[in-house]
């Protein structure tokens, strides 16, 4: 694998433009995040009561205020920092966001007595730089009018004595509002979703042109300042990494293969976790294949005793990842030079593991990467993906040449089998969910559906249902098929996968693997559901 690296000037500091996102806890706030990212302009997700110093630390070209779920009349409701507005930083303020802006700034806010959620036309009224020619159609006389996607209960009904109004709709008569001297602009609706068809167009303006800043974060730039990152922190040092053989993982190796070469030592575990057959072909591709330096440990009896009557799945999660650690701990114990373990911990990981700055964030669920670690653990911490969504991963991956069908595995979480089957794990459920599992995805690439959707499995459920084969009774456990469709992993719907298809997969799983009884399939979004059932 070549690659070649240009350190310039110019992408020495690709996320020295920056973008700050305070969080009100919209659905779309993760959404928003990955949009600015898309410009090419480096952003993050902080949660709204961050702190003068932690604005100040991160230095922010713009500020953008989320959407959220509350109400700017309620007591107590969120509010963002009067930093913000004193900063000297443009200021674009979305639905909620818009409101608390206008209240803060010396606005008012009410509930609207009628509310919209869905698509909304947004007349154009006024001239601002901000909306300069961005446009879906044309009124008779000559009005702009702009196609959104609104969703909110109170409505701004006076705004501040210093800003405009630029457009409005029927029932919302400040539905975009400017300071143009202070670049402070407040949209009622959502420019994020793709229902508001300009969306992306306003925020490239706000950001490229309002802010200043230079799109520089695209895959060939990260990758080139990750190598040097990596070069510059880790020094002479020798690296120990495990992989897994998922994208995260993969992509972590190959950055730092790029960076330290054979001072990268790859630690592949086999626990016990594993799809059918993974071991042989993660040690075929990364060993044999791409040339990376690996040590096989085999540890499914060490994972599974220690696993021994763990049912919650927090629990398991954390058992999981201590024993990683104590796995690697060991295996780089000896050799010589090692001092850091690095992990394909991403941003979603963060985010949903709720280990950002400000920590105010809602347990999901942890991940082992980012909830497992001892707090005295005896190597450096190197994660190079850790300010990345899923989707740039997958860029980047592209952009390092891995092979297609590496590229387009479909994500298996660090934990295995381990939350795929709910309740205790034992080693006869692992045999047969992994052959059910095995199945499922064979027939998927048999129909050509598998690169139709974002992930497939299969669940192995802690319950025994009745069944007939031939002309016996039997009473054998419960599988459940899951295929979601997802662009950013953040949000997920369940794929609409034919019957036919559903139904030649369950009547494999049923007549070739001995102890499963029934098959279901699982219709369940993301929200309220997560991916993965556990």
């Amino acid at each position: 694998m070549q690659y070649l690296i240009i350190r310039s000037k110019m992408n020495r500091n690709i996320d020295n433009y920056r973008i700050l996102i305070l969080d009100f806890g919209s659905q779309y706030s993760q959404l928003l995040a990955r949009r600015i990212r898309e410009i090419g302009v480096y952003c993050k997700l902080w949660d709204w009561n961050i702190t003068v110093e932690q604005i100040q630390e991160f230095n922010p070209n713009g500020i953008i205020l989320s959407g959220g779920p509350e109400s700017t009349i309620q007591k107590k409701s969120p509010r963002a920092p009067e930093y913000v507005f004193t900063a000297g930083v443009p200021v674009l303020g979305v639905c909620y966001g818009m409101q608390t802006m206008a209240m803060q700034l010396g606005g008012y806010v009410k509930k609207s007595e009628k509310s919209e959620f869905g698509y909304a036309q947004v007349n154009i009224i006024a001239k601002s730089k901000m909306f300069h020619d961005i446009r879906d159609s044309e009124k008779k006389d000559g009005t702009p009018v702009l196609d959104v996607w609104m969703s909110h209960n109170d409505i701004v009904t006076e705004i501040p004595s210093d800003f405009i109004v630029i457009a409005s709709t029927d029932n919302c008569p400040y539905a975009i509002i400017a300071n143009e001297e202070k670049k402070f602009y407040g949209i009622q609706f959502h420019p994020e979703v793709t229902h508001t068809r300009q969306g992306q167009r306003i925020l490239k303006r706000f950001i490229l042109e309002i802010c200043g800043c230079k799109a520089l974060w695209n895959p060939a730039n990260i990758i080139d300042d990750a190598i040097w990152s990596l070069r510059k922190q880790v020094g002479t040092d020798s690296v120990i990494l495990g992989l897994s053989g998922g994208i995260d993982s993969a992509v972590t190796a190959l950055l730092l293969d790029l960076a330290i070469g054979k001072r990268l030592i790859c630690v592949f575990v086999d626990n016990g976790l594993l799809r059918l057959n993974e071991g042989q072909q993660v040690t075929e591709m990364f060993g044999e294949k791409l040339g990376l330096n690996i040590i096989h440990v085999k540890a499914a009896k060490r994972f599974l005793k220690a696993l021994a009557g763990i049912t919650n799945p927090e629990d398991k999660r954390q058992t999981i990842g201590r024993v990683f650690i104590e796995i690697f701990n060991e295996e780089a114990s000896k050799i010589p030079q090692v001092k850091w373990l690095a992990q394909g911990t991403i941003y979603s990981d963060v985010i949903e593991s709720a280990t950002s700055k400000t920590g105010k964030a809602r347990v999901i669920k942890s991940h082992h990467n980012v909830g497992g670690l001892p707090k005295k653990m005896k190597l450096g911490l190197i994660e190079p993906l850790k300010n990345l969504f899923k989707d740039e991963v997958r860029k980047l991956d592209i952009e390092l040449g891995q092979p297609y069908n590496m590229q387009n595995l479909h994500p298996f979480p660090g934990p295995g089998l381990g939350v795929r089957i709910l309740g205790e794990i034992k080693e006869e459920y692992c045999n047969i969910l992994r052959h059910a599992d095995a199945i499922f995805i064979e027939e998927l690439h048999k129909a050509n559906l598998y690169n139709t959707v974002s992930q497939a499995f299969t669940v192995f459920l802690p319950i025994r249902s009745v069944g007939v084969m031939g002309d016996n009774r039997t009473y054998d456990w419960v599988v459940s098929l899951r295929a979601v469709e997802t662009t950013d992993f953040m949000t997920a719907h369940w794929a609409r996968l034919p019957y036919d298809f559903l139904g030649c997969v369950s009547n494999r799983i049923i007549n070739e693997v001995t102890g499963i009884s029934r098959v279901v399939y699982d219709i369940s979004s993301k929200p309220p559901a997560t991916i993965e059932w556990e």
